[in-house]
């Protein structure tokens, strides 16, 4: 998510954000917008722009020879850009024509809202968002594991506004099996997420919702790999665990971000391999008494709370995260 502004004696002349993948570049757009009767202010003008403008060829021509071009006069960038095709030759190109350059200006809000994107490029891995909801005595479903509605509708609409924001959603089979959940956003518009689920030896029944073809979906297991309609069967060695496996998968595929939703035993063992980088807790306004433990966090720092029509929100950041939560800049 890149933005950019143009700014000639602290009056804004242009503006632009990236819109689409493959689409015209913040930088590009923002010079596009200035209006005719202010083109001869680009070269004394300063451009603020979120992240370095680009230095290679991809879906379009690179930015930075853009600002070149355009000879803009100095440039305030808010975070280098991690990707190796560009990571600091954008800059390169913008000093070797004299246009001046400053880096870093809010450099942990910028690294906040791009979180996903830097994860992807730094450690070759999607960004990791823990999600569960709990009772107030600490337990995410009845011992039964019948479905069990711990949160209210409100927070609901907020858990499918969320799958609209990231790219892949992912289940383990017991909450496949007993919740039989469609993980799709229904409640709110926007893109479905690849749908995740374990299912070692394919016990899953195809009836299920997570088979409806309304959305992308794996089926992580131990005997097969190919593609049925909509469905890809993913093979993976589960005596080693697949934590590490699924997230190499998700790297290959280009997906930027994961949700784990559950059930207890998949959330903790994201926990215990430490691959995780946001949990976001719902705890419901019920009791259960008995039940099944809801996870526990480790090496974690509390970023904040938010009451839901009732509901409590807790959002926590792993402790070994590059990204820290910049208050301010919610979710």
């Amino acid at each position: 998510m890149v933005g950019a502004v143009l700014v000639h004696n602290d009056v804004v002349i242009g503006e632009g954000w990236h819109k689409e993948y493959g689409g015209p570049h913040a930088e590009v757009n923002c010079l596009k917008s200035v209006s005719p009767e202010h083109k001869h202010l680009i070269t004394d003008s300063t451009m603020y722009v979120s992240l370095e403008p680009c230095a290679h060829h991809g879906k379009t021509p690179p930015c930075a020879t853009r600002v070149v071009n355009e000879q803009v006069k100095r440039v305030v960038i808010c975070n280098v850009d991690p990707f190796e095709q560009v990571a600091g030759k954008g800059i390169e190109i913008l000093n070797n024509a004299n246009i001046e350059t400053t880096t870093g200006v809010l450099d942990d809000a910028g690294k906040w809202v791009n979180r996903r994107f830097f994860c992807y490029n730094e450690y070759k891995r999607p960004y990791i968002i823990l999600k569960w909801a709990q009772t107030q005595d600490g337990f995410i479903a009845p011992l039964n594991r019948e479905r069990f509605q711990i949160t209210n509708k409100q927070s609901t609409q907020l858990i499918h506004k969320w799958r609209t924001e990231e790219d892949a959603i992912m289940v383990g089979y017991n909450t496949a099996i007993h919740d039989n959940p469609e993980l799709t956003a229904r409640e709110w518009l926007g893109n479905n997420p690849l749908r995740i689920v374990l299912d070692k030896e394919l016990k899953l029944s195809n009836d299920m919702k997570l088979f409806n073809n309304a959305a992308e979906t794996w089926v992580l297991n131990k005997q097969q790999n190919d593609t049925v309609n909509n469905v890809s069967f993913v093979q993976m060695d589960f005596d080693k665990g697949v934590v590490h496996e699924v997230l190499a998968e998700l790297y290959n595929a280009r997906k930027q971000s994961l949700i784990v939703e559950g059930g207890a035993v998949l959330l903790q063992s994201f926990i215990d391999a430490g691959l995780w980088d946001e949990a976001r807790v719902f705890t419901g306004d019920v009791i259960l008494k008995e039940g099944i433990d809801a996870p526990v966090l480790a090496n974690h720092t509390h970023a904040f709370d938010k009451a839901i029509a009732g509901d409590k929100l807790d959002v926590y950041i792993n402790k070994e995260s590059k990204y820290p939560y910049v208050d301010g800049w919610g979710l």
